[in-house]
């Protein structure tokens, strides 16, 4: 018994660092973004006229404000120590759904730079999967509200429920990354980079927002110690 004790204290302490690096990497996800599309790309303006500007501002919310905000939305509910279920809850709740707005905002941009220079929609894999992946993330969300936060849903369904809420939210997470993933390689190939700095820029955006990604993963999974 000693010894299973001993266990999870070091796998709480696990957790521990693993959601501070996951803080770490949000905050250079952020950064990385900011560089490259300001000094590179020449910022965003979702009003713009510049079609060019106008689809800036989709790399920025989905991979800031829906992958980011939505793992911390994934860390709310285990991290937020001293804080009651309820309120762990309701944070929980509020980040995803800011990430799903963002998220939102951010497909709408990729279609308005689209209908800005008469290209086809839905035309790639990143799509299907970055469609897809916001539709099953606005479910999730809709389906947590409803069971777990809003619902009068029987203490013994939501216990049935929960890992399966815990599940699907850690796989959107993931499709959410291989949407951003290769959208990040198709804009790549696009540019036709000319400037070694910048592909190094995107590459390294890629790799941040995957790491971010398992850390957020392991910090869910690891044990800690309050309900």
């Amino acid at each position: 018994m000693d010894g299973v004790i001993v266990d999870r204290s070091r796998l709480g302490e696990a957790a521990v660092v693993m959601t501070r690096l996951a803080h770490l990497f949000a905050v250079a996800v952020f950064i990385l973004l900011l560089v490259w599309l300001f000094h590179f790309r020449e910022g965003l303006d979702y009003y713009s006229y510049d079609p060019y500007r106008v689809f800036n501002v989709h790399p920025f919310l989905m991979v800031f404000g829906f992958i980011i905000i939505g793992g911390e939305g994934l860390l709310a509910y285990k991290t937020t120590a001293g804080a009651e279920r309820k309120v762990r809850k309701v944070v929980h709740a509020m980040l995803n759904l800011t990430a799903l707005c963002l998220g939102a905002v951010g497909v709408r941009a990729a279609f308005k730079f689209h209908g800005m220079l008469n290209l086809p929609n839905m035309y790639s894999l990143h799509s299907w999967i970055g469609l897809t992946t916001i539709c099953a993330f606005g479910l999730q969300w809709a389906f947590g509200l409803v069971v777990f936060l809003f619902g009068g849903v029987s203490y013994g369904t939501k216990r049935k429920m929960l890992p399966w809420h815990v599940c699907f939210g850690r796989t959107v997470l993931y499709m959410a990354i291989c949407s951003a993933l290769t959208g990040l390689i198709e804009k790549a190939t696009f540019l036709k980079l000319q400037h070694l700095i910048e592909s190094h820029i995107i590459n390294f955006i890629a790799l941040t927002v995957l790491i971010f990604g398992i850390l957020v993963d392991l910090s869910v999974i690891l044990p800690r110690f309050h309900a």
